[in-house]
């Protein structure tokens, strides 16, 4: 079959794109950014598309014509379901939430839930599927941040740690779609994928430190009023681009629990959370991944800081900060010089906030501090002989950019 995959660069699509092309599909692959994509899967075709500028049905005629299969993440899909009635022949195969946890009425889920009912009320062939609490070798949202927080030194802060956790091996979400697609589940199928066995918040913690083979620590049970601040700062940083499995609906979502005990579950056994991670033994790397996600955030903040006092700091002394720019060139051209750098400093350490623009900043600080360190050296070389070691101390910002730059990649 022609199987198109939306949101096949994510956690599960790119599992799906796996497992699918393993059953011999052709597949075509949508996504924002695919260029990665396509190296790492060259044997599938890749369409580069924004799925909240597609509308309209008339934007997914073209597709929906040339394939017999979507497999879809996504929420805002009306304009496909539109589009895919003028041909009676293609299956959907939507991956949604549980309906029944505790969450279900925020604003994400809600518009989930939505696209399911108008799926279901569409006339179009379709299988639903709700995956609980998604568990694979490629960590993503809420199960990387468990895996963060398993590898917590000392002890181990937790909300909501008796909360119970539904889970599913990433493994067992791909067998279900290509069961789906292959037709062998029952058209207008409505079902969760999970393990029945829920263990709570603080076991799954603890069976993921077991699993990257660090020694037990302490679960420290915090209030769920640290809840609050938390969500609150990933909901800004959210505005900023970047996802954060702390913000508000999630925290709230975990408040109750992932559960779906309401739910028709899929008639078929999946493997407990400690067998989904059995599965996939871990390495090295997966260690560096859990202590390094809940440094990136501050490495990225650490910058911005390091970078804005650099600038600022010198507005408030400029005529000392442009007597170095004196020794070489006249009044006004110093004077603009100074402004310009500190202007520089202080828009870089915005930029590499937003998410969009966290990239291009980084090279830029790596730029304008190779910049900063030639000229002065070249006109006051004394300065790397200073006690107080001016541009020595510049080089350790050097580093943590580059680490920054290598870990800022989510997908």
């Amino acid at each position: 079959m022609k199987v198109l995959i939306l949101g096949a660069t994510g956690f599960i699509g790119s599992a799906l794109l796996d497992r699918l092309a393993s059953d011999g599909h052709a597949l075509t692959g949508l996504g924002r950014n695919v260029a990665r994509a396509r190296l790492k899967r060259p044997g599938a075709s890749w369409i580069a598309a924004d799925l909240a500028e597609m509308r309209d049905p008339g934007d997914w005629l073209p597709l929906v014509e040339t394939h017999d299969v979507t497999a879809t993440q996504e929420t805002a899909m009306l304009a496909l379901y539109a589009a895919a009635r003028n041909k009676p022949s293609i299956r959907i195969v939507q991956i949604s939430a549980p309906r029944n946890g505790t969450g279900g009425d925020s604003a994400f889920l809600a518009t989930k839930f939505r696209a399911d009912t108008a799926l279901a009320e569409s006339g179009v062939a379709h299988v639903i599927l709700r995956p609980a609490l998604v568990l694979g070798r490629n960590a993503h949202g809420g199960s990387a941040l468990i895996r963060a927080l398993a590898a917590l030194p000392f002890a181990i802060p937790l909300v909501h740690a008796q909360s119970r956790v539904e889970t599913v091996a990433l493994s067992d979400v791909a067998e279900a779609v290509s069961a789906a697609v292959a037709g062998l589940l029952p058209e207008r199928s409505d079902l969760v994928l999970g393990d029945p066995e829920r263990p709570t918040l603080a076991e799954l913690v603890t069976l993921h430190r077991q699993w990257i083979g660090l020694s037990p620590a302490s679960i420290v049970s915090l209030p769920a009023l640290f809840a609050a601040p938390v969500g609150l700062l990933a909901d800004i940083a959210g505005r900023l681009g970047w996802r954060s499995p702390l913000r508000s609906t999630a925290l709230s979502v975990m408040a109750g629990g992932v559960s779906a005990e309401d739910g028709t579950h899929a008639p078929v056994p999946f493997l407990s959370a400690r067998q989904s991670l059995s599965a996939v033994p871990s390495g090295v790397q997966d260690l560096w991944f859990a202590r390094l996600y809940l440094l990136k955030p501050l490495m990225i903040v650490g910058l911005s800081a390091f970078w804005l006092l650099s600038g600022l700091v010198p507005l408030f002394a400029f005529d000392a900060a442009r007597q170095h720019f004196l020794q070489f060139l006249a009044e006004g051209p110093a004077t603009a010089l100074t402004l310009l750098t500190c202007l520089a400093d202080i828009l870089l350490g915005v930029a590499v906030l937003v998410r969009p623009h966290a990239k291009r900043a980084l090279l830029g600080m790596l730029a304008l501090t190779a910049a900063y360190l030639a000229s002065a050296t070249l006109v006051e070389p004394e300065l790397w002989a200073d006690p107080l070691g001016p541009l020595v101390k510049v080089l350790p910002s050097i580093l943590l950019t580059l680490a920054t730059l290598a870990i800022l990649d989510e997908r």
